[in-house]
């Protein structure tokens, strides 16, 4: 069973680096082809405007990921009636709680001064409530429909998932390139690129994953047991949590920017945020499918298997460090090469984002396996905490030193987090771990 379990995570990692590959070659792309279609200003927007549409994907409480555990774990016990159950649960599910977050949303995009939330020019940017609202809508669906990929990680198919999103990318990719390409410098049809292509991916993959092998699994009215809710939420609120604290730090750093300074300044950190995020892909891509392969075994009792994993794991980090520093070294150069002269970015940034970097790749190492264990409640503790802290201390250390005072209030919040989460491994995997630690 380890055997094949690992044997898994081979394949899907090997099929992974393919795709995300790709992806970051899209990403690579992208980023200059949005800031020539829309220039700094307005791609700095865009860029807030997509960082706020994350609260629209949380808005599961914890599902797709309380799905991926108990699915996973179902599966392991093959109880298949039980995985239908819990899957066409998770999808009716969250069908009713989208329909009026998408409402109330739409509403308040058109009732609130949206410029002046922004800090936006309304001279430069004109109909932005209507392009907030068409890009929550899309957004709505594609909630709905992304279940899917939790469906593929819960079978220990993360490279499925990847190519799902991999492909609503190209799609956007495309779309940007063909307006660039036109003239067509359009803030709403970016972000119609933008939101649109992942719904078409998700859209395509449903009749497509639920037949044939997977067929048992297609969600059916019939299967939705309102008595399950209460499961997938007691351990989804948890991941929940995590993601609400997560999107704080991460959202709210474009906002912050965007308000203490201009939305112009939003491009460079972006920019430096998504040069240094093609590591954390690379870690992910390896990570990521650790986490349902130990809900496995950890199941079946199997502690070894996660001892070995974890040695694993500690042996990438070292190589995630050098690639860090390689990339800190190289970073002018690439910038240059990358997104051109216009877009105005610093080595101090660099430096303060590859250690914030680093940090979350640490944190992730270990937070990958005790998700895996359901070991949540910690988490929940100092990524909230972090959250709560993040807001004052970047607003504070951004007016005083700027942008980069906003990313060393990043390393300062998830720092006692990363360690916590060491500490928390390594009592629950050597058996000395009181009920706090292990739930």
């Amino acid at each position: 069973m380890a055997s094949n379990r690992s044997q898994l995570i081979k394949k899907n990692i090997l099929f992974s680096f393919g795709i995300k590959g790709w992806a970051g070659v899209i990403q690579i792309l992208l980023v200059p082809l949005t800031i020539k279609c829309l220039g700094n200003y307005a791609n700095g927007i865009w860029m807030v405007i997509s960082s706020m549409l994350i609260w629209i994907d949380s808005m599961d409480i914890g599902l797709g990921n309380g799905l991926r555990n108990i699915l996973a774990d179902k599966l392991a016990k093959g109880d298949m009636a039980g995985a239908k159950m819990c899957v066409s649960t998770t999808f009716f599910t969250l069908i009713g709680i989208i329909l009026p977050v998408v409402c109330i949303a739409t509403i308040l995009c058109n009732a609130i001064n949206i410029y002046q939330l922004l800090n936006v020019d309304p001279q430069l940017i004109p109909h932005l409530s209507a392009v907030v609202s068409v890009s929550v809508i899309i957004v709505g669906g594609t909630f709905i429909f992304k279940f899917i990929g939790n469906v593929y990680m819960a079978l220990q198919l993360p490279a499925v998932n990847n190519a799902l999103v991999t492909i609503g990318q190209t799609l956007t990719l495309i779309s940007v390139f063909c307006m660039q390409q036109a003239h067509f410098n359009s803030l709403m049809w970016v972000a119609i690129a933008y939101t649109a292509g992942p719904l078409l991916s998700y859209l395509v993959a449903y009749p497509i994953s639920f037949r044939g092998k997977y067929a048992f699994l297609r969600p059916g009215i019939s299967a939705f047991k309102a008595c399950m809710i209460k499961d997938l939420f007691s351990l989804g609120i948890k991941f929940f949590i995590l993601q609400i604290a997560g999107i704080i730090l991460f959202a709210s750093t474009n906002l912050i920017i965007s308000k203490l300074f201009s939305p112009e300044l939003v491009t460079p950190y972006q920019v430096t945020y998504r040069y240094y995020s093609f590591t954390v892909m690379i870690f992910t891509v390896i990570a990521v499918p650790f986490w349902s392969a130990t809900t496995d075994a950890y199941a079946t009792n199997d502690m070894q298997w996660i001892k070995k994993s974890m040695r694993k794991l500690h042996i990438i980090l070292v190589g995630m460090l050098l690639a860090i520093v390689l990339q800190t070294l190289a970073s002018p150069y690439i910038y240059k090469i990358w997104v051109g002269e216009g877009v105005r970015t610093n080595l101090m940034l660099s430096c303060l984002m590859g250690i914030y970097i680093f940090e979350i790749i640490c944190s992730l190492c270990y937070s990958y396996i005790l998700n895996g264990m359901g070991a949540l409640n910690v988490q929940l503790v100092t990524t909230m905490s972090a959250a709560i802290l993040y807001l004052p201390l970047a607003w504070f250390l951004g007016k005083v030193y700027g942008v980069d005072g906003v990313a060393i209030a990043l390393i300062i919040v998830n720092m006692p987090g990363t360690v916590i989460n060491c500490v928390q491994y390594k009592k629950i995997i050597s058996g000395n771990a009181s009920p706090m630690w292990r739930k």
